[in-house]
C-alpha cells in the first residue's frame, strides 16, 4: 500500500508476451512496465535500481510456494506441475516453464487450467459429460468446453478475454470512489500514491464484501496528509450498475465457446466455476441466464486449479493410481489455551480422515480439572472463532502448574465426525466428546471466516504478542518466587525479587502494557542474578 511502484502483481498477463503484443491501456499499472530493444517486457524496480522480467517475478512466487510446502511437509520440493490458461500460446507456456526453472524446480508438466479444474471436481469419474469451465480470475477470463469421460479430457473449444478479470471490477470501484470524493472535496486522490493505494485496497474489499452483503461502507480516514476522510456506502445494486459493462462482457466468450463447439446450452451437463471473481452474484446470475443451469460450486473456486494440479502430480509420480478425491476439513480445528489464544490442532484443508495428538498442561498450582474448549476457524483468538463444544477432565492429581501432562487428541473420521479425547498421563483418567458435522458450514460462512482471518490478521498478531508477553511475564514471576522460597538468597536479592515481581504483577493486573516489555527484561536480569548466586554458592 505504501510502496506501489515496487510491488508487482498480475504479472501473468505479461508472461511470454512482447510489448508489441499489448496495447497501452493493458500496461497501465502502479509499477512501471517498459521493454528492452527486442520488445521483451521489463518491470522496473526503483528500490533495487534494476528491472525484472515477468518470469523472474513468477519464479519468486513459485520459490515462495515451494518453500512453504517444504516447511509444511518436512521434505525437499524440487518438482512441480504448473497450470496455465487454455488459451496460452507456446511462448507463454515456455515462459511459464522458464519461471519454474528460475525457481529451481523441475517442471514435470504444464497443464491447462480447465483440465485441472475438471480433475479437482472429480469429473473424470463420470462417463461422457460435456463440461463448461467458467474461469474468471484476477486478471483474465477463460471459458473452455470439455468432453470428459474414462479419464480422457478433450477440449472442444476455448474462448476468453485476456483483459477481463477481478482487477477490472476493482478499477471501476476505484474510479467511482475517486470521482465521488472529488465531487465532495474538490481533491484528486489519484495524485497521491499512498492515498490511491489505500483506495485500491478498500475497493477490492468492498467488491468481496458485496458477494455476501447487499451493501458495504468504505471508510478511509486521514487521506492526503491526514486532512480528509472518505466514507461511501456502496450497495450491491450500485456495484452492478458500475460494473454492468464488464458483467455483460462475460456473456460473449460463453456464447462464442458454445458456437465454436457446435453445441447448444442444453447439451452442457455441468458448469464448473474457477477463480475468486465467480463469487460475484451477478456473474452467477449471468451463468444461469445464459446456460439455464446451476453452476457446480462443490470446490473452492480459488483453490480448484491448484488441487487439480496436485492430483495430476500424484498421477505423474505414481501415487495416484485410481483417482480419488477425499474430503477436506474446510477450517482449522483446535482448542483454547491460556490467554484466550486459539491453538489449532488440525489445519484447514487437511485431508480427512486424520488424527493428531498434542500435550497441554495446567495454568495454576494444584488445578483439579481442565476445561477443554473446542473451536473452528482461522482467527488467532478463540472467541473470534466458532465454538463446537466443551467438556471437563476432572481428577487431576495436585501438582505445580505446568507439571501435569494432558494429552488432547483430535480425530476426524471419513464422514467428517470429530472426536476429541483428553487424557491425564499421570492418572490415566480421560474424557471425550463427539461432534458430528464439524465441517458442515455454509460456504459463505467458511469464506467469511477465512476473510475475517485475513482482515484481522495484523490486529490479531499484535494482540497475540501482548498475550504471549503477559503469559511469559506471569510464568517468570511464578518461577522467580519459587526459586526465592527454595534458595538461600541474600536479603538484598530477596528484596529485589520481591519488588520486581510486585511491579510486574501490578502491570499485569492493570493491563498497563506500555512498560511491560522493559519490566519483563528487568525480571529476566533478576532471574539471571538469582541463578548466578546459586552457581557461585555451589
Amino acid at each position: 500500500m505504501l510502496n506501489p511502484e515496487n510491488t508487482f502483481y498480475s504479472v501473468k498477463r505479461f508472461i511470454g508476451s512482447k510489448m508489441t503484443d499489448l496495447d497501452e491501456e493493458f500496461t497501465k499499472m502502479p509499477y512501471k512496465v517498459t521493454a528492452d530493444e527486442n520488445s521483451n517486457i521489463l518491470l522496473e524496480c526503483p528500490a533495487m535500481d534494476r528491472s525484472f522480467r515477468p518470469e523472474e517475478i513468477s519464479a519468486q512466487v513459485l520459490r515462495s510456494l515451494a518453500s512453504n510446502a517444504e516447511k509444511h511437509i518436512g521434505q525437499t520440493v524440487d518438482k512441480a506441475v504448473i497450470t496455465v490458461p487454455a488459451y496460452f500460446n507456446d511462448s507463454q507456456r515456455q515462459a511459464t516453464q522458464d519461471a519454474g526453472k528460475i525457481a529451481g524446480l523441475e517442471v514435470l508438466r504444464i497443464i491447462n487450467e480447465p483440465t485441472a479444474a475438471s480433475l479437482a471436481y472429480g469429473l473424470d469419474k463420470n462417463t461422457n459429460e460435456v463440461i463448461l469451465v467458467f474461469d474468471l480470475g484476477g486478471g483474465t477470463f477463460d471459458v473452455s468446453i470439455l468432453d470428459v469421460g474414462d479419464g480422457i479430457f478433450e477440449v472442444l473449444s476455448t474462448s476468453g478475454d485476456t483483459r477481463l478479470g477481478g482487477d477490472n471490477f476493482d478499477k471501476l470501484i476505484i474510479d467511482y470512489l475517486l470521482e465521488e470524493f472529488t465531487k465532495k472535496t474538490s481533491i484528486d486522490l489519484s495524485t497521491d500514491p499512498t492515498s490511491l493505494q489505500r483506495v485500491v485496497g478498500a475497493a477490492e474489499k468492498a467488491k468481496i464484501d458485496l458477494s455476501t452483503l447487499v451493501q458495504t461502507t468504505v471508510k478511509l480516514p486521514f487521506l492526503m496528509e491526514g486532512t480528509q476522510h472518505l466514507e461511501e456506502i456502496i450497495t450491491r445494486e450500485k456495484f452492478e450498475e458500475i460494473c454492468g459493462d464488464l458483467i455483460s462482457r462475460c456473456r460473449i466468450p460463453v456464447e462464442t465457446a458454445l458456437r465454436d463447439a457446435n453445441l447448444s446450452k442444453d447439451q452442457i451437463n455441468q458448469v464448473v466455476l474457477v477463480g475468486g471473481s465467480t463469487r460475484i452474484p451477478a456473474i452467477q446470475a449471468l451463468i444461469k441466464d445464459v446456460l439455464a443451469t446451476e453452476p457446480n460450486q462443490s470446490v473452492n473456486p480459488d483453490e480448484v486449479v491448484a488441487i487439480g494440479a496436485a492430483i495430476q502430480a500424484g498421477i505423474l509420480s505414481g501415487e495416484v493410481k485410481d483417482i480419488l478425491l477425499l474430503d477436506v476439513t474446510p477450517l482449522s480445528l483446535g482448542v483454547e489455551t491460556l490467554g484466550g489464544i486459539f491453538s489449532p490442532m488440525i489445519q484447514r484443508n487437511t485431508t480427512i480422515p486424520t488424527k493428531t495428538t498434542e500435550t497441554f498442561s495446567t495454568a495454576m498450582d494444584n488445578q483439579p480439572s481442565v476445561e477443554i474448549k473446542i473451536f473452528q476457524g482461522e482467527r488467532e483468538f478463540a472467541k473470534d472463532n466458532k465454538s463446537l463444544g466443551v467438556f471437563t477432565l476432572s481428577g487431576i492429581e495436585p501438582a505445580r502448574r505446568g507439571i501435569p501432562q494432558i494429552e488432547v487428541t483430535f480425530d476426524i473420521d471419513v464422514n467428517g465426525v470429530l472426536s476429541v479425547t483428553a487424557q491425564d498421563k499421570g492418572t490415566g483418567k480421560q474424557q471425550n466428546i463427539t461432534i458430528s458435522g464439524a465441517s458442515n458450514l455454509d460456504q459463505n460462512e467458511i469464506d467469511k471466516m477465512v476473510e475475517d482471518a485475513e482482515k484481522f490478521a495484523e490486529t490479531d498478531k499484535e494482540k497475540i504478542t501482548e498475550v504471549a508477553l503477559k503469559n511469559q511475564t506471569d510464568m517468570l514471576c511464578y518461577q522467580l518466587e519459587k526459586k526465592a522460597e527454595l534458595l538461600d538468597l541474600t536479603d538484598e536479592l530477596k528484596e529485589t525479587v520481591k519488588t520486581t515481581v510486585e511491579s510486574c504483577r501490578n502491570s499485569l493486573q492493570s493491563d498497563d502494557l506500555t512498560n511491560l516489555q522493559s519490566e519483563y527484561e528487568q525480571l529476566q536480569q533478576v532471574y539471571a542474578q538469582v541463578m548466578g548466586q546459586t552457581k557461585s554458592d555451589a
